[in-house]
């Protein structure tokens, strides 16, 4: 099967254990496998999540050296020689989804339409070679076509920020238009979930320490009777504002131990907590009051192939439109630092430098 050029090595930014610092280095272009496609990178979304995967050492099937990055997207410059599947063409654009799973019928995640969770798949970027790089291998199942008119760093940053928000909110909490919706936190992925729940039709109250946030949630539409203010005690404004006994769903999109005990206090009986942020790794549940108020606590974790599929359609009829700064792949370290820092407004996605090549 005809394909495009390409050189025979490529620059990357890999893992190596042992060292919580990322290595530009050159390494050989991937095979094409047969039953999938190579793609060259247009984009790769940086996520707060690569500082976790370059400080943790001896994570099972984690390879010694690895491609960091898990949000891509590319165009099709070979396709393997059993892909029958007529909707990937040479030239064609993709998004990339990191973790598609095994796909094997006996597999019991995959089985259950949980490919997130297979330990047996690739997981790009998160153990085995990522999108950090000018050119990546994906099996037919990691790769979504792209609908026209979504830039390729958009289409990046959905594969994960969007999608994660929008499978927690849609499959694992099942937000419905009438409920009363709580969110903490309108960063990355927060701000997302608010127009994803705005796209619902249910209202949604919203927390956030920045103003800038705050300001944003108001130009996109949420009342300002909605919006808590800086400084002031979420408990105090849901009573002060008639909500005691209303929210049905908490998102919480922040994790951290004050938000988490919030998120108890303020949810109905019988209501929702989507957990989702993690700024502190342990945070506290009280038994007595789940127990009273049967509440349900949900995790969620990535998202699968239809949820991209839905997402980008979305974005495509500008229902959803994730805010993201562009960068170049080449300052990596550099963007994670700042990220980290609080410094970037939402997300960012990296283009590889030709001129620095």
């Amino acid at each position: 099967m005809a394909s495009f050029d390409y050189p025979p090595t490529m620059y990357a930014w890999r893992k190596h254990k042992g060292n919580s610092s990322p290595v530009w280095e050159e390494v050989p272009v991937p095979d094409t496998p047969p039953e999938g496609l190579l793609i060259k990178l247009l984009a790769s979304g940086v996520c707060h999540s690569d500082q976790p995967l370059l400080d943790v050492e001896d994570r099972p099937n984690f390879n010694e050296k690895y491609i960091l990055g898990h949000e891509g997207c590319g165009e099709i410059i070979n396709i393997g020689s059993r892909v029958k599947d007529v909707r990937f063409k040479l030239g064609h654009r993709v998004a990339l989804l990191a973790v598609p799973g095994c796909g094997l019928d006996n597999c019991s995640e995959c089985s259950r339409d949980l490919p997130q969770l297979c330990a047996d798949g690739v997981h790009h970027g998160i153990g085995q070679d990522g999108f950090y790089a000018q050119y990546v291998a994906v099996d037919i199942r990691a790769a979504i076509p792209l609908p026209s008119g979504i830039p390729p760093g958009v289409a990046a940053v959905a594969t994960d920020a969007v999608t994660t928000a929008y499978h927690g909110i849609t499959r694992r909490a099942e937000v419905k238009k009438d409920e009363t919706v709580f969110l903490f936190g309108l960063g990355g992925l927060g701000f997302n979930a608010l127009q994803i729940v705005r796209a619902i039709g249910a209202r949604v109250i919203v927390s956030d320490l920045r103003q800038e946030k705050l300001d944003s949630a108001l130009k996109i539409g949420v009342p300002a009777t909605d919006i808590v203010p800086i400084g002031k005690s979420v408990q105090d404004f849901i009573q002060e504002s008639g909500l005691r006994g209303k929210i049905d769903t908490v998102l919480e999109f922040v994790g951290k131990h004050q938000t988490f005990q919030d998120a108890q206090k303020i949810v109905r009986p019988g209501g929702k907590i989507l957990c989702v942020g993690t700024l502190d790794r342990t945070n506290e549940l009280d038994m007595k009051m789940g127990i009273r108020k049967r509440l349900s606590i949900i995790f969620t974790y990535g998202g699968q192939y239809q949820d991209i599929v839905e997402v980008l359609d979305l974005i495509a009829n500008g229902v959803i439109s994730p805010q993201v700064e562009m960068g170049r792949l080449q300052d990596f370290p550099e963007v994670l630092k700042v990220l980290g820092e609080g410094n970037i407004k939402d997300r960012i996605a990296l283009v590889f430098d030709t001129e620095e090549a």
